[in-house]
């Protein structure tokens, strides 16, 4: 039995700060707890730093409330700093003080004003859900970035974002045309770029904004000479106090160049207006490999020299790690094996056009280029098609997170990742950056915008190590002179947030220009400080300094890190924040927009469990190989005591805990996660722990039994039937904790089965049968809730195999255990999944093929059922499409007597996302039988096996529906034949639309005649 555990973390913020903030007028959330500073306490970067509380304002109101009450005594030592979507990689957004996340509910889009082409937005709004409102009238917000799907408008400001394409597009100070600013004593003000005029009497003003005004404009005419000689003539030029950009080209003073990438040292950003740029008509990706990385270098400058719209480059460690993610199905082509050698490099070089025949040019000039030889080529590729750019760039966006994806504690890290140097110059520069880091015997990944000079370098070590630690000041330290060297910049694009020790020595005798800038916008230093300037004498930050996250992993110790499913390796880049709501990762956190609530989230919590969990010398693995020997039943007593105990309430487990109910178990991060953070695998580690301690719910223990119960229920089922379908059954089972339950059948499966003729496969039938029936013989593995819910689709199934020639078995009803797996009875599970992996080994050792009908259920045996048996199970279940698309010869459809209707797949979560070519072979096999299949584009049904089942989930379930699945279900017609893979999408759709739709299977039959 695991003990009770305490935070470490301090008492947040002073005592009735929180209700003065109300009492004020604060009507945004707030949050003080362990769990969710832990979560706010890492970003993309190697540090760790607790903040002692997070705020979530609703408006502008909000900020200036808060402004203004810590302005007041009580509070004067707190301080602030604002977080966008949290992926920052030099610890921007860090504080011990108070962070501000603008993300949750300022992420309005105001207006948008087609003909002046300006969108006005709150600063939480992302940048792909900025575009994709554009879309419909053809403009988009230009800035390029990796992290486009969570990264927010307020963080692009703050950093001046770019990346690919900047040489085109420029940074997002580029295209802002005004910025709402609050400031640190609750001023507000609108800043646009301003005439002499206008800018006259904002100098006259005996305020704030008057001061502000007087001092950046006096130091851009005294220090302009020096300002023209310090600040680098580079497309990458300086972010955040930006003097040399003040004036804008027509002469107008705009203090945004000041503001934009000032990391909010100087204001809090409510409000954007920004500028927007019409969509490119025509696209087109040329792929070119190489044979050496730095020939890939080198042929990059010849490439910018050819006007294209931009150029990106890959080494092969990139690459190879973007082979095994779950992109490269949809981009595999774009870059073939060469026979001659493998390819250790690519660029990608971009080209626009208005139209096609100045595409099909602009094309044939590029490789046109191409034919004056170059050994180091190994040959090109054209993606012209939408689908395929877009795939192309979703792998080079993945580059930052799939360098994580390595195994083993020695994993590339960001702190030097961002350099960036005249283009001409890069080249050698690499060359001796890579020397650099050659010499200290480290691997390191590298990706980047060459057009730009921009390369990312992630340097892998492993910061639990004493050897290690001290290379990340001896690597900094010889970077910092290496871009001096070449005359460029250690921060070319992600800020400087804990690397500010450098601004002091980079800009000399400017920096207390920058020390004045900040005294005029925050005078008592409450605006994230340590980053950037300082108002006087007060010290930055420095890359030694601040706790590294390596301390907490070294607490918990390379063998626990490595038995927990990746949650102590994520990186934080965020891939799990997408704003999409038709993107399978993450659905809890679409649902609730709580970032304790995803992967990055719950794996913050699970690591600072383990470490809790080290720090009293306990061995989680050990402790579940004890709980496993030992009884349930005689530990119920001390575990309801633990539950009623009023000392447990501070619990940091139930922290945890509450993180992991929200999970739907769909296995979204397990498949898209770059770094193969799998939450469900280590939740069910967490819930084994945490009832050995506490009690369990009534639901559980209904829910784990489930497969062997069904039967029972079967033989009953009137009786079920009312317990689940009239007014009084279903309040009954709510108090269990139970909702939405399906009806049972007239007849279930096993019945039909045995009218059919179709036998049970045992081992000794199959082995018996002749080779060429042998051959023909296809086991059908259906589960629990398939097989007694809806025995349709296994009805289905047996009679398209006897039309293709098939001899169709029904396999035991043998348990699959993942629903004990989901809620962690994890001794229960492995008993029972051994046993149904070696009757199911039997049966392919015998020559059956095995073929599942639930995606869900049927994927458990490629995932949960890997490590029985020592390794793994080698029997492959397939999945319905997988089976058919390799018996294309056996399919043929009836013709149809009159037009076609529109046949729409709405595929399982947890198939899109970890069976990749799932939906690819849906449509194959549709098009083997003469018709197009649209894929429909929807995230989460919200039902996920048994999570949408639960009362404390319907909630959530039914706003996940919502969100993508209700409105294609709505726009069903008799035009359209709508379809879906899982039983529990299905189940949902009739619970909510009170709507039938079928499996493929039952179309594919019906089509087969």
């Amino acid at each position: 039995m695991i003990p009770r555990l305490t935070s470490h973390l301090a008492p947040a913020s002073p005592a009735g700060f929180f209700e003065r903030l109300v009492e004020a007028g604060f009507s945004g959330d707030a949050e003080s707890r362990a769990g969710a500073r832990t979560v706010y306490a890492t970003d993309n970067s190697i540090y760790q730093l607790e903040p002692a509380g997070i705020l979530f304002p609703r408006g502008a109101d909000d900020l200036k409330i808060l402004a203004k009450v810590l302005s007041e005594p009580a509070f004067s030592g707190m301080t602030i700093t604002p977080r966008g979507g949290g992926t920052g990689t030099n610890g921007q957004s860090l504080t011990s003080g108070l962070v501000v996340d603008c993300s949750r509910h300022m992420n309005k889009i105001l207006e948008i004003d087609p003909v002046r082409r300006i969108a006005r937005v709150q600063s939480g709004v992302v940048k792909d859900q900025l575009n994709r409102a554009l879309k419909p009238y053809g403009l988009f917000f230009a800035p390029e970035l990796s992290t486009s799907n969570r990264a927010t408008i307020g963080g692009m400001v703050s950093t001046d974002a770019c990346g690919q394409g900047s040489c085109l597009y420029g940074k997002t100070s580029n295209h802002v045309v005004g910025l709402r600013i609050v400031l640190a004593d609750g001023s507000e003000w609108w800043s646009r770029a301003l005439s002499e005029t206008a800018l006259a009497e904002i100098l006259q003003r005996q305020d704030r904004i008057g001061e502000i005004h007087r001092t950046v404009d006096g130091i851009a005419r005294e220090k302009r000479e020096r300002i023209e000689t310090v600040f680098p003539k580079l497309n990458r030029y300086m972010t955040g106090y930006d003097l040399a950009h003040i004036r804008q080209p027509d002469g107008r003073f705009d203090l945004n160049a000041i503001l934009c990438g000032s990391e909010g040292t100087l204001a809090m950003i409510a409000e954007a207006e920004l500028n927007l740029l019409p969509l490119p008509a025509h696209a087109a990706l040329i792929n070119i490999r190489y044979n050496d990385f730095n020939a890939a270098l080198e042929d990059a400058r010849t490439l910018t020299a050819l006007k294209v719209a931009s150029v990106e480059t890959v080494d092969e460690k990139v690459l190879g790690l973007a082979k095994t993610d779950i992109v490269w199905n949809d981009i595999g082509q774009f870059f073939p094996d060469d026979a001659a050698s493998p390819a250790n490099g690519i660029n990608i070089v971009e080209i626009l056009a208005d139209d096609e025949t100045e595409l099909e040019r602009k094309l044939g000039e590029v490789t046109a280029a191409f034919g004056n030889a170059n050994p180091d080529r190994l040959g090109h590729t054209i993606a012209r098609q939408h689908r395929d750019i877009e795939a192309i760039w979703t792998m080079r966006k993945r580059a930052v997170g799939l360098l994580g994806n390595v195994d083993g504690p020695v994993r590339p890290v960001p702190f030097v990742e961002d350099t960036a140097v005249p283009p001409e110059n890069l080249a050698a520069y690499i060359r001796e950056f890579r020397a650099l880091l050659d010499s200290a015997g480290l691997s390191y990944g590298m990706f980047g915008h060459v057009d730009a000079g921009v390369l990312h370098v992630r340097p892998a070590l492993d910061l639990t190590r004493d050897d290690h630690t001290p290379l990340v000041r001896e690597i900094s330290d010889a970077v910092v002179a290496l871009t001096k060297k070449y005359g460029g910049v250690l921060w070319g694009e992600h800020g400087k947030g804990v690397r500010s020790e450098y601004v002091p020595e980079f800009f000399g005798d400017l920096y207390p220009c920058l020390q004045q800038i900040k005294r005029a916008f925050d005078p008592q230093n409450k605006l994230n400080p340590g980053k950037i300037a300082a108002p006087s004498v007060e010290p930055l930050l420095k890359i030694d300094g601040v706790p590294l996250r390596g301390g907490v992993d070294r607490a918990i110790g390379n063998e626990i890190r490595a038995a927990f499913d990746n949650a102590a390796y994520c990186n934080g880049n965020g891939a799990c924040f997408d704003f999409d709501e038709t993107s399978p990762m993450c659905p809890s956190y679409k649902a609730t927009r709580d970032r304790r609530f995803s992967p990055k989230g719950r794996a913050a919590l699970m690591r600072e469990w383990l470490r809790l969990l080290a720090d009293k010398s306990i061995d989680p693995r050990a402790e579940a190989k004890r709980l496993r020997r030992g009884s349930s039943l005689a530990t119920l007593p001390k575990r309801i005591f633990n539950s009623l105990d009023p000392r447990n309430r501070d619990d940091f487990s139930h922290e945890v805990r509450e993180a992991m109910d929200t999970c739907l178990a769909c296995k979204a991060c397990t498949g898209q996660c770059p770094v193969k953070v799998s939450v469900p695998a280590f939740r069910s580690k967490f819930l084994e722990l945490y009832y050995s301690r506490y009690a369990r719910p009534l639901k559980d223990l209904l829910v784990a039994a489930i497969e062997t119960s069904l039967p029972w229920m079967a033989q009953a089922r009137p009786l079920y039937n009312l317990m689940a379908g009239t007014e009084a059954g279903r309040h009954v089972m709510r108090l269990s904790g139970l909702t939405a339950l399906p009806l049972l059948p007239p007849r279930p499966l096993k019945a039909e089965a045995r009218r059919l003729g179709v036998a049970v496969a045992t081992q000794e039938l199959i082995e018996g049968l002749p080779e060429q029936e042998k051959k023909r013989a296809v086991v059908f593995v259906a589960d629990a809730f398939t097989a007694h819910f809806d025995p349709g689709v296994a009805l289905s199934a047996i009679s398209l195999a006897r039309k293709m020639g098939l001899i169709p078995y029904l396999a035991e009803g043998k348990q699959n255990g993942k629903a004990m797996h989901v809620h962690g009875y994890l001794g229960r599970f492995e008993a029972n999944a051994t046993k149904t992996a070696r009757y199911l080994q039997d049966l392919a050792a015998a020559g059956a093929t095995l073929v599942g009908l639930d995606p869900s259920m049927t994927l458990v045996y490629r995932s949960e059922y890997k490590g029985l048996w020592g390794n793994g199970v080698e029997a492959t279940v397939l999945l319905p499409q997988e089976w058919l698309a390799a018996n294309l010869d056996r399919l043929s459809a009836q013709p149809q007597k009159s037009a076609s209707p529109v046949y729409s797949l709405l595929p399982h979560c947890t198939e899109r996302s970890n069976a990749p070519s799932a939906t690819a072979q849906w449509k194959t096999v549709f098009k083997a039988l003469g018709i197009p299949l649209e894929i429909a584009s929807t995230g989460c049904c919200g039902m996920a096996g048994t999570f949408g089942h639960e009362v404390r989930n319907r909630a959530t379930s039914e706003a996940l529906y919502a969100m993508s699945w209700s409105s294609h279900i709505a726009g069903t017609s008799s035009e359209t034949v709508t379809m879906a893979t899982g039983y529990s999408c299905r189940s949902q759709v009739k619970a909510i639309d009170t709507k039938s739709i079928p499996h493929p299977l039952a179309i594919i039959d019906a089509l087969t005649g």
